[in-house]
């Protein structure tokens, strides 16, 4: 065989080897985060709901849910491991303290177009588009309205009707 022929097996094997090893390496990861909680750290299980861990045995988590709610989980089912900052903020609501001189980016982009002088009495004045009201306008008596009503009285004409009176 010539080594054209096998380079793609060869490829092939190399890629497999690749994923597996880094596969390997996620689960070790994952082990070493499960057998290095301890208790009173916050966790997200697999299936999303956030404990505080009470007690860690060998393939069991004894977990605190809230006040009196206890639950036994397989260290299997531990998703992540959570610090202190990242639990208070996602269970209860407490955001961590920005530091004195980080800048805050707000939210909107109200404070761009904020000025720090005062606003002028004329940008309180309506703009006119040009439109007008209809109560505006004076009502005009034309030719142009004799054929909406005839108009009118084609639409409640049904198929099959004629025009004879």
């Amino acid at each position: 065989m010539s080594l054209v022929t096998l380079l793609p097996f060869i490829v092939l094997i190399g890629a497999m080897f690749l994923m597996t090893r880094s596969a390997k390496k996620k689960q070790n990861a994952a082990a070493q985060m499960r057998n290095d909680m301890q208790p009173g750290s916050g966790v997200r299980t697999i299936g999303g709901m956030y404990a505080t861990v009470k007690e860690v045995n060998e393939d069991t988590v004894l977990l605190d849910a809230g006040p009196g709610v206890d639950l036994l989980f397989a260290k299997n089912a531990i998703g992540a491991v959570l610090s202190d900052d990242e639990y208070n903020r996602l269970v209860h609501g407490i955001e961590h303290d920005l530091k004195e001189d980080e800048s805050v980016v707000p939210d909107d982009a109200s404070s761009l177009t904020e000025t720090d002088e005062p606003a002028d009495a004329s940008d309180d004045k309506p703009i006119d588009l040009g439109k007008k009201d209809a109560a505006d306008e004076p009502v005009e008596e034309s030719a142009d309205a004799e054929p909406k009503k005839a108009d009118e009285a084609d639409l409640k004409k049904s198929d099959g009707e004629s025009d004879a009176k």
